[in-house]
């Protein structure tokens, strides 16, 4: 948080805009639209954003919805808000996102089925995005239109355009852990500026034009707050410099470990530039001397944070009878992934103490293993 933050936040306490109508919201979507170059409609969450996308590209009950299994559940939760079906397509190893291969294959096979999916949910993983000239070649030749679920890939590009441009409907977050944050909050963005109008509509619970409260479709209480868009506008106003400090963060891991066997960085793809929204690895048992859990363990007794990647959507409970398609990609991108500390506030000494412990961890592994032995 910075000074403009502070200040936006208390111009709307000062003026008592403080719900979801005021200046600052009407501020922070036409600065945010001038970023990106689309229409855009601030809501509560990211997932209200998808919610609102799915809704909007005609997804209703009994439809089939293709979604990224390498995600975070807010990905894939609001396919069953509305009643359809999820199908989960496999990552590729050269950007860990949905492999387009994978996705044709699928499409091929609804075709022979009858059925075609609503619409597919591509995620830009950990702020880098998918391979979106492939994949929009290929489900437009099925008229299938695509979902971006940009939540983790604000001041990416691909082939020089913006992260969040690419689908019929895309979506952003501003969770307390994004790139940028409103503590609460996200955006849906669109070139087709009746759908975010439309979006905006229904977020204020699809209220119809008037003096009276009349309602002709259900709505949902998705709009952000005067508040929090002040506190966008001021997070928006810095966005290149946090996307600086988390690619800094990602390139000292990346050349401190260089030479470390079985310590593989998340590639960045060709076709673009990642924010690295998080630092992320691969762990190889055999070369690294230790398992990616036993990594975990360690640095958590060394006072350190660090997390597996997400777990696929086809292995959790929620999810488990779902269709899904490949998925031994993401599987082993779970079971080896780590992601380090990677916050933009993360100070050099601290990120000195996390490499100077990962470079220790597989000595510890060691001698960790022979006093089992002797014992």
């Amino acid at each position: 948080m910075g000074p403009n933050e502070a200040g936006y936040a208390a111009e709307a306490f000062a003026t008592n805009w403080v719900s979801t109508v005021g200046p600052n919201l009407t501020a922070f979507e036409k600065a945010f639209a001038e970023r990106i170059g689309q229409p855009a409609a601030c809501l509560s969450s990211g997932t209200a954003a998808i919610h609102l996308g799915l809704q909007l590209l005609g997804v209703g009950a009994g439809d089939e919805v293709y979604c990224s299994t390498l995600t975070f559940a807010a990905s894939a939760n609001p396919i069953l808000y509305l009643g359809a079906r999820p199908v989960f397509i496999d990552s590729d190893y050269a950007t860990w996102n949905m492999d387009p291969a994978v996705l044709e294959s699928a499409l091929q096979d609804s075709v022979g089925r009858g059925k075609l999916p609503k619409a597919v949910v591509v995620v830009d993983l950990y702020g880098q995005c998918a391979d979106y000239e492939r994949i929009l070649a290929i489900c437009g030749n099925y008229g299938v239109p695509v979902l971006e679920d940009a939540a983790e890939a604000l001041g990416a590009t691909y082939r020089g355009r913006s992260a969040g441009t690419f689908g019929a409907v895309s979506v952003f977050s501003f969770n307390g852990n994004k790139i940028i944050t409103t503590a609460g909050g996200g955006m849906l963005v669109s070139a087709d500026a009746e759908l975010v109008a439309k979006a905006r509509f229904l977020a204020t619970q699809a209220r119809d034009p008037g003096i009276a409260y009349e309602h002709s479709q259900i709505g949902y209480n998705y709009r952000m707050s005067n508040v929090l868009a002040g506190i966008g506008r001021g997070q928006l106003e810095v966005l290149d410099v946090r996307v600086a400090q988390r690619r800094g963060v990602f390139s000292r891991y990346k050349s401190a470990f260089a030479s470390l066997a079985g310590l593989e960085p998340m590639p960045e793809a060709e076709h673009g530039t990642s924010t690295n929204w998080l630092s992320c690895f691969l762990v190889d048992e055999q070369q690294f001397g230790c398992t990616r859990d036993e990594l975990i363990g360690y640095l958590d007794g060394q006072g350190i944070e660090t997390r597996p990647v997400w777990k696929p959507m086809h292995l959790q409970k929620l999810f488990e009878t779902a269709p899904r398609w490949g998925g031994s990609v993401a599987e082993d991108l779970f079971r080896r992934g780590i992601c380090l500390p990677s916050s933009s506030s993360l100070r050099a000494e601290e990120q000195d103490y996390v490499i100077e412990r990962i470079l220790a961890a597989p000595q510890e592994a060691a001698r960790a293993s022979e006093a089992v032995a002797l014992a």
